[in-house]
């Protein structure tokens, strides 16, 4: 079966997403892939809109297929994963610069990579199933694919909270975080074909509802009261004592997640401020996975969460409040990422 399949149908480039048996998770030729076909239709006059979506399953896509980055620490080919999200921040960036317009249907998971591909786009598409997440310091990383981007810009101290504890978003919580703009429940084949005829992207705010409640929205004053803090040290400690879900579910995510990777989260969305390029974004994400493997605790992750499956990773650092600042400067130290396409 083909991981992904790329066609045009009328009007309109079509991606979809073919690996449901592993919740469509990206692999690096289907990044390959997807860059190839977007500049294509840049310059083909009969391609009017592009449309991405999933094969149907539990997931538009659930994130990056990462079993092979820990094959190549294990064997320390540190190469690997930095030519990897080379090409993928490539893509991530030609995307969101697209001179068309791109719809991305986000149906089930959209996590980790699969917010770079469907996140991106100018007409982002929710349902019921929608659990929209960046769940990246949970394994060791950091939220990437331009996901700091949407963090930095989401409201208030939502990215901190976001980024930090991987927290999952339905429809309404997306729409209000900025990582999607569209509630359309009940169905996508009749909205999909109505792209394809026409190439008219009018047709998606005809067809979309008003978006659903956001329990984020009611929780942002706590959110940003608790997430105000410089370092993710400060964070931690305004979290210790406090009442309240959101509190809560911050000190398990906290227990849980790899230290060194929140706190360079925090750092990283501080770095970038309120309104930061795709580029700035990706530039800064790549010093971390650059060095991800080799120095930080990627690899050690893969493996709790996805080899071993022991969910027990012994992360570097024993706590949020034990990472010093120098350990976080030397993982985001410049390193050299070109988004220029490959000759």
């Amino acid at each position: 079966m083909t991981d992904i399949l790329i066609r045009t149908e009328g009007r309109a480039g079509r991606i979809t997403l073919n690996r449901p048996e592993v919740l469509n998770a990206l692999g690096w030729e289907m990044c390959l892939e997807i860059e190839k076909a977007l500049r294509d239709w840049a310059l083909d006059d009969d391609v009017h809109l592009v449309l991405i979506d999933g094969a149907p399953g539990r997931a538009f896509c659930a994130g990056g297929d990462i079993a092979a980055m820990h094959e190549a620490g294990i064997e320390q080919r540190w190469e690997y994963g930095r030519r990897f999200w080379a090409d993928e921040y490539r893509m991530n960036a030609l995307l969101f610069h697209f001179p068309k317009p791109v719809v991305t249907f986000l149906h089930g998971f959209t996590m980790g990579g699969g917010v770079g591909i469907g996140c991106h786009a100018s007409h982002r598409i929710t349902d019921d199933t929608s659990r929209i997440a960046m769940p990246e310091c949970g394994i060791g990383l950091i939220p990437d694919v331009g996901g700091s981007l949407l963090l930095a810009r989401a409201p208030g101290r939502l990215g901190e909270y976001l980024g930090t504890t991987g927290a999952r978003m339905g429809p309404g919580d997306a729409i209000h975080a900025g990582f999607a703009d569209y509630y359309l429940p009940g169905g996508w084949a009749e909205l999909k074909a109505t792209l394809c005829d026409t190439g008219d992207v009018g047709a998606v705010d005809a067809a979309a509802m008003p978006a659903p409640e956001a329990p984020l929205a009611a929780q942002q004053p706590e959110i940003d009261r608790l997430f105000a803090g410089e370092t993710l040290a400060d964070i931690h400690r305004a979290l210790q004592g406090a009442e309240g879900a959101v509190a809560e579910q911050a000190r398990a995510a906290f227990a849980r997640n790899a230290p060194l990777s929140m706190a360079c989260t925090v750092e990283i969305l501080h770095r970038l401020g309120d309104d930061p390029t795709i580029e700035q974004a990706l530039g800064l994400e790549y010093r971390f996975t650059a060095r991800a493997s080799e120095q930080g605790d990627f690899i050690e992750g893969i493996r709790a969460q996805i080899i071993d499956k022991d969910r027990d990773p012994n992360w570097a650092h024993p706590g949020p409040d034990a990472v010093p600042l120098a350990d976080v400067s030397a993982m985001l130290r410049p390193y050299p990422l070109s988004l220029e396409a490959q000759k």
